[in-house]
């Protein structure tokens, strides 16, 4: 079994809701409630406004006063669907991520991350094992510009089942279709904002869920939604916790005839919002561009800078004297007549030589604060047809529409993370994949992606199927590929100029090393049956067989594993090894802290495993077919040794 490097591993959690059978305990397989979880967290705030379990309302407004706003004019962003979207919110899943080796590039060594998948679904998967651990978010997700086709909640009225029926609805080859999953937004609807409101949603109030407390987050938009944008990112992360809309230019001047208004849309924003005030930005690095040191002063660098107020203040205005030639000079000054002569005495005075020129101040590069200059909310122009072609050149042929540019997201990288977890869940072509592993090659970041993309089927009269690529899942797969291709022949061209190896690449520290590779997981259906609790009685035999045999026939051991662990609430790169106990196959992961046994069990195993005293033990419930008495005693064993002991 292969060995994964991890950076992190969560604390095992395991839902409240299970079932009893024979002494062991099942996990129920549903991802986190984010609804439970707010109730919970407030039974522990404010435990007097429950009454049998429900909130009462009374109560609530007695506790909190005048903070309760319940009727009458408010402040809220409102739309049709909106209850709505919050129930799809609070939905659970059960669907799980699967591995996919053959399409990933050193799965056994890197971090990087890519999910093929609805990404609702994917994020909701994601809850126990990434929850605040996301120090950086960016999504491009549509504009609805009235062309848009995407998914949004609209079906309310259809079960769980149908639900998780539709999203994986797929044509003859497998693929997901957008008869199936996409609805064509039209302007003309009725409901045109509401239901990309709808869309937006849960994807982001999950979204703020995975982030860090010093987390960010960052929303590529356009005129179309942007004030909506505001409006449902306010609701979600707190309107305090605004940072900056920036505005970046992505044509450098209309071509042809201008229209009658004289008005050429040129921009598009990103929406920026920190989870809490912890947030803050590392900051561009200043250039020394403009920096020198012509009289070799020891201090380093400097350049000439004005000491002239702009506030005309009677104070400030006072005559100083240069000490080497005795010329007065007199101004209204930056500084307190004290600081000055202080400045004088530091020798950072810059007299001229008659008493008509200016005083000027010596500031040095190595006192600005990290040699960092702050962040400004307009971007620059970033040439969109050039972004488009630049992507071309790099396939060989056009494969995508309007990327994204690889420079802006390396920006926001830069100037917001140097290690840590980047989570892209609108992927696209991949440019943010792209963008960190350039970056880190640059500056010798240990940055890491999860990207997720739905595997929308390519239309099949475009350049990118002609290509060969059926998805758009494959073209961000092959463009990261393409990367990591290129950076390894970048750093080899290096390595052979300098002779040094690639783990030393003179970019990184000392025992370092590039992370060049990527994961590829796909989202799937539980390898588990469920059980459901509204189930009609005709069906009752068949959720008993699910009951007995929970296993799906054509679950894989490894695919089950991931399951088991995602559920457990450990992420997609915990260490993972696998071992022999007196001849039975057992996983250990997390350096030892869970074991799991999938495929068989003996009593001598069980002895040695408890020896070895894990937190936890999970073990198919299957394995004990026959022998309560081995299952019984184990459960006893292991509570004496401390050991969490789960079945499935």
């Amino acid at each position: 079994m292969r060995k994964i490097d991890t950076k992190c591993h969560a604390e095992p959690t395991v839902s409240a809701s299970r079932i009893e059978k024979k002494k062991g305990v099942k996990m129920d397989g549903k991802s986190k409630d984010v609804k439970q979880e707010k109730i919970e967290k407030l039974k522990e705030l404010v435990p007097e406004i429950f009454t049998e379990g429900k909130i009462d309302q009374h109560q609530l407004n007695l506790t909190l006063g005048e903070v309760v706003v319940t009727e009458g004019e408010r402040y809220v962003l409102n739309w049709a669907g909106k209850t709505d979207a919050f129930k799809v919110l609070q939905e659970t899943t059960t669907a799980t991520l699967v591995p996919a080796e053959k399409e990933s590039v050193e799965f056994d060594k890197t971090g990087n991350i890519f999910i093929e998948g609805e990404n609702l679904e994917v994020l909701k998967v994601l809850q126990k094992a990434y929850y605040g651990k996301i120090k950086m978010i960016y999504i491009d997700p549509p504009y609805n510009t009235g062309n848009d086709s995407f998914i949004y909640p609209d079906r309310f009225q259809e079960s769980k089942n149908e639900y998780l029926k539709r999203i994986g609805d797929k044509d003859e080859e497998g693929l997901l279709t957008k008869e199936g999953l996409f609805r064509k937004n039209n302007k003309e609807s009725g409901h045109f904002h509401s239901n990309w409101l709808s869309m937006m949603y849960p994807r982001l109030f999950l979204a703020r869920n995975l982030l860090r407390e010093d987390g960010v987050i960052f929303v590529s938009i356009d005129d179309n939604e942007v004030h909506n944008l505001r409006l449902l990112m306010n609701e979600i992360f707190g309107e305090e916790n605004f940072v900056a809309e920036f505005v970046w230019q992505r044509k450098s001047s209309p071509k042809g005839v201008p229209p009658l208004n004289m008005v050429v849309n040129t921009h598009e924003y990103i929406i920026c919002y920190s989870k809490q005030e912890k947030f803050s930005f590392i900051g561009k690095k200043r250039s020394i561009e403009g920096f020198s040191n012509p009289d070799n002063d020891p201090r380093g660098l400097w350049r000439n800078t004005n000491l002239r107020s702009t506030v005309k203040s009677p104070s400030q205005a006072f005559i100083i004297t240069d000490p080497n030639t005795g010329n007065k000079f007199t101004d209204t000054w930056a500084f307190s007549k004290s600081e000055m002569e202080n400045l004088i005495k530091e020798k950072r005075m810059i007299f001229p030589k008659n008493s008509n020129g200016q005083v000027r101040m010596k500031e040095f590069y190595s006192e600005f604060k990290n040699e960092n200059i702050p962040i400004v909310s307009t971007l620059g122009l970033y040439d969109g047809q050039k972004i488009t072609q630049d992507l071309e050149k790099f396939f060989g042929q056009k494969v995508f529409d309007n990327p994204k540019s690889v420079d802006i997201i390396k920006y926001l990288i830069r100037t917001t993370i140097s290690d840590g977890l980047i989570l892209d869940f609108f992927a696209g072509s991949g440019t943010t994949a792209h963008a960190v592993l350039d970056l880190n090659k640059e500056d010798g970041g240990n940055r890491e992606f999860i990207c997720v993309q739905m595997p929308e089927k390519c239309d099949e009269d475009s350049e990118a199927f002609k290509a060969g690529y059926k998805t758009i899942a494959e073209i961000c797969k092959e463009r990261i590929r393409r990367v990591i291709k290129k950076v390894k022949e970048v750093i080899a061209s290096e390595t052979k100029q300098s002779r040094l190896k690639l783990d030393s690449h003179p970019e990184h520290s000392e025992g370092s090393r590039l992370d060049l590779g990527f994961k590829v997981f796909k989202l799937q259906t539980s390898n588990f049956k469920i059980w459901r609790s509204d189930i009609k009685e005709a069906d009752l035999p068949k959720q008993l067989d699910a009951f007995e045999k929970p296993i799906k026939p054509e679950s894989q051991i490894t695919n089950m594993l991931w399951e088991i662990l995602l559920k457990s609430g450990y992420d997609l790169n915990t260490k993972v090894e696998e071992k022999k106990l007196n001849g039975v196959e057992v996983f250990s992961v997390a350096g030892g802290e869970i074991f799991l046994a999938l495929s068989k069990i003996s009593e001598k195993a069980l002895k040695e495993i408890t020896k070895l005293k894990p937190k936890k033990f999970i073990c198919l419930d299957s394995l004990f077919s026959g022998n309560d008495q081995l299952k019984t005693n184990t459960a006893l064993q292991m509570k004496d040794a401390g050991i969490d002991f789960k079945t499935i």
